[in-house]
């Protein structure tokens, strides 16, 4: 399929591509491509692979740093583990237990994780670079809207 989605091919020979694509990256529920998109498309998940990028954390610091770093604010305990939950089970994310007493719980990146924060750090390029023709979009839909 063309990058832009417009080729010689009808809009209906296009769509009919895109259904086509939509089958082999798998369109349940439940699929990586549908799950990894929301995750990412969450106010939390991005910052946590960020901040994973980073370095290794243990749970406590991470969720310090969370707090200090987002406009949100404070992420809850339930919310955090939650999302280091789902990218662990994602495969981004590895969690490690020493064998202190009290045991230490820390969070680091796996490869994939790593390559997804290149992909983070390449869309977050291009948004800066874009920032103002997206604040222009957005003005003159606000203009139009009023």
């Amino acid at each position: 399929m063309p990058q832009d989605g417009r080729g010689e091919a009808s809009t209906s020979e296009r769509i009919d591509a895109l259904e086509a694509e939509m089958a082999r990256h798998g369109s349940s529920r439940d699929g990586p491509v549908r799950t990894i998109f929301a995750l990412l498309g969450d106010r939390w998940t991005n910052l946590i692979v960020l901040l994973l990028w980073i370095d290794d954390f243990r749970h406590a610091e991470l969720r310090r740093l969370l707090t200090r770093l987002s406009p949100e604010g404070s992420i809850s305990q339930r919310i955090m583990t939650l999302k280091l939950r789902q990218l662990e089970r994602n495969g981004l994310v590895s969690r490690s237990i020493s064998g202190d007493v009290p045991p230490k719980v820390s969070y680091a990146l796996t490869s994939l994780g790593r390559e997804l924060a290149s992909h983070i750090h390449m869309m977050i390029d291009w948004t800066t670079h874009h920032q103002t023709v997206i604040e222009e979009a957005r003005a003159l839909w606000r203009e139009e809207a009023d």
